[in-house]
């Protein structure tokens, strides 16, 4: 089976019944297109509270009511968009984060430490610096408003005015972000109750114990997970404490986890029996098989982060954001003490704590915990962590009222545009640094997380190139496959373009969907047992409709194979551990169709089109450079073509 992709052929593949991981490009896509929706809100609201102020209060203030019985819960407008439609925003902010902690780049704990200091540092500081324009004034209470950043705008802001191609520093921001949010959602929950009532706490808390025991007994049913929500929501929302923490809890409690095999086998066998009977009933079965291969939480942020990004912040933007800005407004907000620090808290403040504590965490642990970017990058996270906007926004609403809340907009306000501005000036800086000091500012040397398993042997890899090339090419293929043959001529091109680049072909016959593709794969061994393994693939691939087993013979004594020798290896299926071999290699990898690129053990996501690939190839040369074994081996040092 085929999967089309909107942005054409060049990132098109046939998909693998193996494993199955959301890639953090599909949800940094999501993000920076919400922060769009989410700016033009944004002005909405400010031009209609300007133009009309009535009715925009008017709407916003209107109370909405829900009664069963003698129970009735009744709440204005705002306080709906505020404390419920904004528990999905959560919700997507808990389940990302508990995909990174499971399969994402926090699955190695370690690299946990930095981000996780360096949100709190980036937290800390802004606090300081606004109870120190605050000191001694009831407005101090508005220090939680200065923590958090707003992951949806800083996303945008960074696919802006960031780098391009640099999954690992987006990797980052969204790392610092989301702790941000788990930590300024809990000051909001114990910090700024209303009216707090231990007795609904304890319900709520008794509630999530039920979750954590349906979890335990394996109870995959959503609508069970949905009503203990609506329930724990409910109890939070009558403690006084703002029952958005619920989306936070319930996403973190949210496990994801790649699919096993026999999950995938099922949902197949359940594919091929629909395809020869095409009934109702069957195509029931086939939905609920695919849903059952997948993890609750990447079905859940598949559900919900659409409506998050694209409706539930830009409502809560279009609800909170309306202030009259007007001349006695203005002149209350450059002397006003809130305003000055919550401009100063995050533009000054946020910066600043992210990259000292990031420099500390390094320099204490000697570089045992070290960012995953350059230390220019670092300052570039910093920066644009400085939009609060979002849950700034949230979290003023609560701790600030009347005149101390519009300078508290105002400032949030300033700082969001302050901050994008300073972002767009430091990676402005950055491009202008010689390429080698611009590589070193922008990527750090860092190791990254290798997503290849295990990683290449050129005693037992098909290798095309310098065994000791600094950079390497993996492609997981199917000679069958269309995708791998239209991907052919791109190898070609780049492997002529950049001469210190290896190549390596790796099997992954989907013999679900391509009957021949397993026999070809064998004959390519059968080839390569004769050292013709790449006069093999190249034939095999230019000749994809035709991959009989006469058509194999045709082939291999076209090369000038012994046909003897070549038909005995096939007979007696010598190549099937050899191919079983790449095939369990593709599962350990994550792959999940071909073709599947590995760049210097990094998983290469979107087109592999010709830009795509010289891009990724000259940015792990970059990478390379960094390298201290690459910097002592001239050998090294000749890329070729368009690297150098």
């Amino acid at each position: 089976m085929t999967r089309e992709n909107p942005h054409g052929g060049w990132s098109t593949r046939t998909a693998w019944v193996g494993r199955i991981n959301a890639p953090l490009r599909s949800f940094l896509r999501t993000e920076t297109g919400g922060a769009r929706v989410v700016l033009i809100a944004a002005v909405l609201a400010l031009l209609w509270a300007n133009l009309h102020v009535s009715s925009y209060e008017s709407l916003w203030s209107a109370s909405f009511s829900i009664q069963l019985g003698d129970w009735r819960v009744s709440h204005d407008l705002r306080t709906w968009v505020n404390s419920g439609l904004m528990t999905f925003f959560f919700l997507v902010a808990g389940l990302e984060l508990r995909r990174e902690f499971d399969i994402g780049e926090l699955r190695e704990r370690r690299r946990l430490a930095l981000p996780l200091l360096a949100g709190l540092g980036g937290m800390f500081l802004p606090i300081v610096i606004y109870l120190a324009f605050n000191a001694g004034r009831a407005t101090a209470t508005g220090w939680g408003a200065v923590m958090a950043t707003d992951t949806a705008l800083a996303l945008g802001a960074l696919a802006v005015f960031g780098p391009r191609f640099s999954d690992r520093l987006r990797g980052f921001l969204l790392t610092v972000s989301v702790i941000d949010d788990l930590v300024a959602i809990a000051v909001l929950a114990i910090a700024y109750p209303e009216h707090p009532s231990p007795t609904a706490l304890f319900a709520a808390a008794g509630i999530f114990g039920v979750v954590l025991l349906t979890r335990a007994c394996g109870v995959r049913f959503g609508p069970v997970y949905a009503l203990l929500g609506v329930a724990a929501w409910l109890a939070v929302s009558e403690s006084g404490v703002d029952p958005v923490v619920v989306g936070l809890v319930m996403g973190l409690l949210t496990y994801a986890y790649a699919p096993g095999r026999t999950e995938l086998q099922l949902a197949s066998d359940r594919f091929r029996l629909f395809r020869e009977q095409p009934t109702p009933q069957l195509a029931r079965a086939v939905q609920a098989g695919l849903a059952a291969a997948l993890s609750p939480n990447e079905r859940l942020q598949n559900l919900y982060h659409p409506w998050a990004s694209y409706v539930v912040v830009p409502l809560f933007a279009l609800a909170n954001v309306g202030i009259v800005i007007d001349g006695e407004l203005l002149a209350r907000a450059v002397t006003s003490p809130v305003t000055l620090g919550v401009v100063a808290a995050y533009v000054f403040g946020k910066p600043a704590g992210i990259v000292v504590t990031s420099w500390l965490v390094a320099r204490l642990s000697r570089n045992r915990f070290r960012p995953p970017v350059g230390w220019f990058a670092v300052a570039g996270v910093g920066t644009v962590s400085g939009i609060g906007f979002t849950v700034a926004l949230l979290i003023a609403t609560h701790a600030l009222h009347g005149p101390a809340l519009e300078e508290a907009k105002l400032g949030i306000l300033v700082a969001t545009i302050g901050a994008s501005l300073v972002t767009w000036l430091v990676f402005r800086f950055a491009a202008r640094l010689p390429p080698a000091r611009r590589a070193r500012a922008l990527l750090g040397v860092a190791e990254g997380i290798v997503d290849l398993m295990p990683p290449v042997d050129p005693e037992r890899d098909h290798l095309r190139g310098s065994s000791e090339a600094p950079v390497t090419v993996v492609e997981y293929g199917d000679f069958e496959c269309p995708y791998c043959g239209q991907a052919e001529p791109v190898v070609r091109e780049l492997l002529a373009d950049f001469a210190n680049v290896r190549y390596v072909w790796r099997h992954l016959p989907l013999t679900d969907v391509h009957p021949h593709a397993q026999l070809a794969a064998e004959a390519a061994e059968a080839a390569g047992e004769q050292g013709a393994f790449w006069e093999m693939h190249d034939l095999l691939l230019a000749h994809q409709d035709a991959l009989n087993p006469s058509d194999l013979l045709g082939y291999a004594e076209q090369i000038g194979l012994d046909l003897d020798r070549f038909r005995e290896h096939l007979v007696k299926l010598k190549g099937v551990d050899r191919v079983a071999e790449d095939v369990d290699s593709a599962d350990l990898s994550g792959v999940t169709g071909t073709p599947t690129f590995f760049i210097n053990g990094r998983r290469h996501h979107g087109a592999y089109d010709i830009d795509a690939l010289s891009a990724a190839v000259k940015a792990a040369f970059a990478s390379a450079k960094l390298r201290p074994e690459y910097r002592r081996d001239p050998g090294h040092r000749h890329e070729g073509g368009p690297a150098s």
